[in-house]
């Protein structure tokens, strides 16, 4: 039997004891991308969607904006706590929702530039705009007082994974921003991670107490840079993309712990997801799949873009790492997930699990 089956069984395991419990925390919070966004994107004027087959394909409810096959690292870390997927803050009707909302928009980042080329999205202080709407305006409809609202925001679960299109849509694109001629590669994750901290902070000032933070991961080995310039590198990856965003990635662990021990009752936690989607690129058997290079849908632009609509994708998604030329299948997904519920050398100092207890 290979490992991923196995990887399945725990989960599913897993959900046949929350099927039957309550949820272990209030509410899950999901701020950043297009690995996290559930369907934001849907309705804004821009051309980062995911709102048609093949993404999807393999989703219980379709095609529904997630940039994936299936479901992602929020879908199943809700699944283990025992809440229903944090819904897209942007299409549904809010009046009832009190487990969470998604406020993750695809093509942006911590910039507020990022992405604007191809329309609007949600950058983080506008989805931190949209959590303050709802801490403010629609949670004090079914919370009784301020107090009661206080306790239910510090036992909610709060995750992002945000960073990627900083570099993808910004500062490796320098013929559309001019990013790359005015910071050097280490000024540049600088002002990302004071960018973050000033987010992190106006977030611990609405009430979020427990954050998960993930790290951007191998961008220098996503299929839409690998095919671009693939008689400019050798081997497998673009190694010198790598080492620029392993540059932002380096400043999280001293920021996340300064944050944690100057703002009084919170825990910030670094989900370490660089190494693990590095590791499983270059030994992909280790991890059940068989192709880390190809992606599984038909693309546009000779398998650097988008799924193109309607186009089968392969027959085996669950053995292929990547999805489109961005972004990843269900399988990996899920593989990240549950690291960072059950693993503290994972997501750290502190699994989710244990997150949770604290």
């Amino acid at each position: 039997m290979t490992s991923m089956p196995l990887i399945f069984l725990s989960i599913f395991l897993h959900l046949g004891i929350l099927i039957h419990s309550s949820p272990l925390a209030p509410a899950l919070y999901v701020l950043g991308d297009s690995l996290f966004d559930s369907g934001n994107n849907n309705i804004l004027p821009t051309l980062a969607k995911a709102d048609y087959l093949p993404y999807g394909v393999h989703f219980v409810k379709g095609a529904t904006g997630r940039f994936t096959n299936g479901r992602t690292v929020a879908d199943f870390i809700a699944e283990f706590i025992g809440l229903p997927y944090s819904p897209p803050y942007m299409s549904i009707w809010r009046s009832t929702q009190v487990t969470g909302f998604n406020y993750a928009s695809g093509s942006c980042g911590i910039l507020p530039e990022t992405g604007d080329r191809f329309g609007k999205c949600l950058n983080l202080q506008e989805q931190i705009d949209l959590f303050q709407r709802t801490v403010l305006s629609d949670l004090p409809k079914h919370l009784e007082s301020s107090y009661d609202l206080s306790e239910y925001l510090s036992k909610s679960i709060f995750i992002l994974s945000i960073g990627s299109n900083d570099y993808i849509n910004n500062y490796l694109q320098p013929n559309l921003y001019n990013t790359s001629k005015h910071y050097p590669p280490q000024p540049f994750a600088q002002l990302l991670v004071d960018a973050l901290s000033q987010a992190f902070e106006r977030l611990y000032s609405l009430g979020a107490r427990k954050i998960v933070m993930f790290e951007i991961g191998p961008i220098g080995c996503i299929p839409s840079i690998t095919r671009k310039v693939r008689n400019k590198h050798n081997g497998q990856c673009v190694e010198e993309i790598n080492q620029i965003v392993s540059l932002f990635n380096q400043g999280l662990p001293a920021l996340l712990k300064n944050l944690t021990s100057t703002l009084q009752g919170s825990t910030f936690v670094l989900g370490q997801a660089n190494f693990l989607g590095y590791d499983a690129i270059k030994h992909p058997s280790n991890y059940g799949l068989i192709d880390s290079e190809t992606p599984c849908c038909t693309t546009w632009e000779n398998g650097t873009s988008g799924c193109i609509p309607l186009l089968p994708p392969c027959p085996h998604a669950y053995q292929h790492f990547f999805w489109d030329a961005f972004h990843l299948t269900e399988t990996v997904y899920s593989v990240v997930a549950t690291r960072c519920f059950n693993d503290a050398s994972f997501c750290s100092p502190f699994n989710i699990k244990q997150l949770i207890q604290l």
